[in-house]
Order: structure tokens, then sequence, then C-alpha cells
């Protein structure tokens, strides 16, 4: 079964600014995806000359990443039974570029924080987040390693 997301990009010039030095111009964008709540104000990470007040690539890449593990992640504990009582990850991302500017992440390390209710599961909700990874639509789209650090409370 496929599915299909769509997502608009908006940009343009601003009065004074020109493409054809790439130091002066503004990164800020708006993405638009329809019936959504709002629309995402977007630029490029402060590194790149963006706006550090607003999301970036990377901010959205990262935290998709680690929203659709936690999903991937409770659906496989509510298949075993587990009840999550929280689950808060600090995620962190190394991207890397190079002299001719071209850039990649290397790496991604997911470092969940998850609390359970009951000890004698403790075992199984860590070895969980694997399948997770497995299951995860955005970690199977990523070609860079992605790293689980997990912590299991038992509350």
């Amino acid at each position: 079964m496929q599915h299909t997301f769509k997502a608009t990009v908006n940009w343009k010039i601003n009065e004074g600014e020109s493409t054809k030095n790439p130091r002066t111009f503004s990164r800020n964008h708006k993405v638009i995806i329809a019936n959504k709540i709002s629309d995402l104000q977007v630029s490029a990470a402060k590194p790149f000359r963006g706006d550090d007040t607003l999301y970036n690539p990377e901010d959205l890449l990262l935290s998709a990443l680690a929203s659709c593990h936690m999903m991937s992640y409770l659906y496989v504990c509510a298949q075993h039974h587990i009840e999550v009582v929280s689950y808060t990850d600090q995620a962190e991302g190394d991207l890397e570029v190079v002299a001719s500017g071209r850039g990649s992440f290397k790496c991604v390390r997911l470092q969940p924080v998850v609390t359970i209710k009951d000890f004698d599961q403790k075992a199984l909700a860590l070895s969980l987040h694997a399948k997770a990874n497995a299951l995860c639509f955005i970690a199977n789209s990523c070609n860079f390693p992605i790293c689980h650090e997990a912590t299991i409370v038992v509350k």
C-alpha cells in the first residue's frame, strides 16, 4: 500500500536582496501542509546564515526521526501489553559539512527515557527499541546510523 504526503514550500525575495550573492538573501520561508492547524516558519540553521529562532530542515529531520521512533515504540509496547507512563527523548544528530559545501548527517542518537509500570517488563521494554527502529518509516528512509541509548524507568 502506498501513501502520498504533500507539502508546499513558499519563499520570495525581499526588497533589496539578490540571489546573486549567497550572503545577502533571506533563508526564511514557509512550509504549508494542507489541513494542518498552522504553517511552519522555517529558515536555514544559524551556521548557514539562517534565523536561529525558526525551525530549520535539520531540526525537522531530527524531530521527525525521534517522533516516528516514539510512535513505533509505543505501538510495539502496546502489542506486548507494556504500559508506558511517559516517554522523553533528547535526540541529537551530527551533521558533517565538507569544504565543497556538501553535507550529510553521519549519525543520530535517540536517547529516550521511558517510564513503565511493571518492573518485570523492564528488559522487554528496553529490547523493543530495536523492533521499533525496524518499523519506523523515517528510520527506514535514512542512510546514516541511528543509535538508541534508551533508559527504562519503573514507576
